[in-house]
């Protein structure tokens, strides 16, 4: 960790020491206001993105240096002036109103220590600097220079649409820097082993009454992953787990349910099934659903975990020791003779938490079972014997989210500390722990390639994280509040995350840019999913909607040239509605997870409310 990012907080406030006369700070920022406000147009938008941290760190100083009665009247003088996605931040600042609030306050912490990145045009910097020295205005440039950082960009000053896209976040703008790194979004090469056809198809004999050729089936199915993908990581990029008999058994399944698969588009929707949870007091925290969509799972804030067979067949546990050691080993069928039949039914409940389950993971093997909780700890459950196997302790506190790599053994977590983490089952400790978000990880997702995680947080900013070295790659603002959920692409190259402020924004990774943003959800947006091929995108809110948005036309023809990379003068086309396919109500259920079936049916999942 580097010295600077961690300070001491004595020394970090201590920085407010160097103050002006406090009788004075109103005239400093009316000033300045005034000079923004009759700038020109092209100016003024950029410039004016510094009322608000200029704003929070005069108040700071006057509460800091004990001048409570002139900090309550700036605060009251210019508070309303402040954007609206700023309300949450300033009823905290509101309520330090002295010295000994300022100690505890980890937002205002970071606020102090991290510097507030507000991205200009040169032109607009040069005459905001040639204003303030003129005007001897040194208590607002000693500010700039301490706890900004301007990152100037050559070229057009920015519109005021294009700043208000990628602002709102805790500490501004992403520095362009923050997104330059090189990131291997591509999939992996998908191992190759024969499939064996059904009955079923060897009927489709040809006219000479030749049975057709295996080959031309299995490249159908399995001719995207032939090629190495010229985005992706190297194969042993991280150690992946290797193949078991049995997931090669369920590869082939995926391919044969895959040749089923209904082709999704504007003129072809998926059918929705929705799983609605009735008389849930019990408060529905968490769902999943396993990928070949065979079991459910809920996290209650009871502290319970519950999980439902939703096929006709039932969940058994595996018999007990004595009764094993009576079975013959060699038998075709030991697999199924190892359940015990008595303990079939279709809902088991495991106990073992503490406080409320606030995140779910089945493994891709249906083996294992991830739950969090509000109680610090990640358990880990088999699904043989639906016990608990292990409880992982990091976090000392609730931890929101966890999920399983798509090729399982590592998982990560990320909660209330600030940080996400990344395990794996056979380790007590994690192998990385993924800094730097300035408040809670209230979200996190696997890359496809599980090189990668994505990591939405209550700064309300997106931050994508490289397994490998633990580096963070791509920091993207523009959220307007906490995000609760994130979806990567089929194919690796594209982010959809939803946040509390209704957004959907769409990012592109390899760019690191902001390409699109779909407006229509009233509430947060608390699930994301995209289609098996990736046509269509749903989301599901609190607005007790799902919404489905045509994914192939948002990601088409983007201009991605190195000028807007270089500047981020992003053009968002104003073209939610027609990107908008159905809307879809529930009576009264939130909308709480969603799951395409490997043949693309949409199933949605949410505990009724009795409002």
């Amino acid at each position: 960790v580097v010295v600077e990012d961690q300070p001491d907080v004595s020394a970090v406030l201590s920085a407010y020491n160097q103050q002006g006369d406090p009788t004075l700070y109103e005239e400093y920022y009316s000033g300045l206001k005034h000079f923004i406000e009759c700038s020109l147009d092209c100016h003024r938008a950029e410039l004016s993105q510094l009322f608000y941290p200029l704003f929070v760190h005069m108040y700071l100083e006057l509460v800091y240096n004990q001048h409570e009665s002139e900090a309550k009247s700036f605060f009251e003088r210019f508070h309303g002036d402040q954007e609206c996605y700023y309300q949450d931040d300033l009823r905290v600042l509101s309520s330090l109103t002295k010295k000994e609030h300022m100690k505890g306050n980890e937002t205002m912490l970071d606020f102090r220590t991290s510097k507030f990145v507000l991205r200009i045009s040169r032109d607009s910097y040069q005459l905001l600097k040639r204003h303030l020295q003129e005007k001897q205005n040194n208590q607002i440039w000693n500010i700039v220079q301490e706890h900004l950082y301007i990152d100037i960009f050559d070229g057009m000053p920015r519109s005021k649409q294009q700043i208000d896209a990628m602002v709102g976040s805790l500490a501004g703008e992403a520095k362009r820097e923050a997104n330059k790194a090189k990131v291997f979004f591509g999939l992996l090469k998908e191992p190759e082993f024969d499939v064996p056809l059904d009955d079923e198809d060897e009927e489709g004999e040809n006219e000479e009454g030749k049975p057709k050729k295996k080959k031309p089936k299995k490249d159908s199915v399995g001719s995207k992953s032939k090629k190495q993908d010229p985005n992706a990581p190297p194969q042993n990029r991280i150690p992946l787990p290797e193949l078991k008999d049995s997931d090669k058994l369920d590869k082939v399944m995926n391919m044969k349910e895959a040749a089923r698969r209904v082709r999704l588009g504007p003129e072809c929707l998926p059918s929705i099934c929705f799983y609605t949870f009735l008389n849930a007091y019990q408060g529905l925290t968490a769902v999943d659903i396993t990928d070949d969509s065979s079991m459910i799972v809920g996290g209650f804030a009871d502290s319970t975990v519950r999980v439902w067979s939703v096929t006709p067949k039932k969940l058994r546990s595996v018999k007990t020791a004595a009764d094993l050691s009576l079975i013959d080993k060699e038998s075709d069928d030991v697999l199924e003779r190892i359940m015990d039949e008595k303990t079939a039914s279709e809902l088991k409940i495991l106990y073992g938490h503490s406080g409320p389950v606030y995140g779910t993971s089945f493994s891709p093997d249906r083996n294992y079972l991830l739950s969090c909780s509000e109680d610090g700890t990640v358990r880990l459950w088999s699904l043989q014997t639906f016990t608990c196997l292990v409880g992982y302790k990091g976090h000392n506190y609730p931890v929101w989210d966890t999920q399983f790599s798509p090729y399982g053994y590592y998982f990560v977590s990320g909660g209330h500390d600030r940080v996400a983490r990344l395990w794996a089952t056979d380790h007590y400790q994690p192998l990385r722990i993924f800094a730097g978000h300035l408040a809670d990880v209230t979200c996190t997702r696997f890359h496809p390639n599980s090189n990668y995680i994505a990591t939405g947080s209550a700064d309300r900013t997106v931050r994508l994280w490289d397994v490998l070295n633990g580096n963070c790659v791509r920091i993207f603002t523009g959220h307007k509040g906490p995000i609760h959920s994130l979806a990567f692409s089929p194919n690796g190259r594209f982010l959809a995350t939803g946040a509390t402020d209704g957004r959907v924004l769409l990012w592109d990774i390899g760019h690191g840019l902001m390409v699109g943003e779909l407006k229509g959800h009233t509430d947060t947006i608390y699930a994301l999913r995209f289609s098996r091929d990736g046509e269509i995108l749903a989301s599901g809110s609190m607005d007790n909607t799902v919404r489905l948005w045509d994914a192939v036309k948002a990601f088409e023809d983007l201009e991605t040239d190195d000028f807007t990379t270089a500047t981020g003068h992003i053009n968002l086309p104003e073209n939610s509605q027609d990107l908008l396919l159905g809307t879809y109500m529930t009576k009264s259920t939130p909308v709480v997870h969603l799951h395409f079936t490997r043949r693309n049916l949409l199933l949605a999942a949410g505990a009724y409310s009795s409002q």
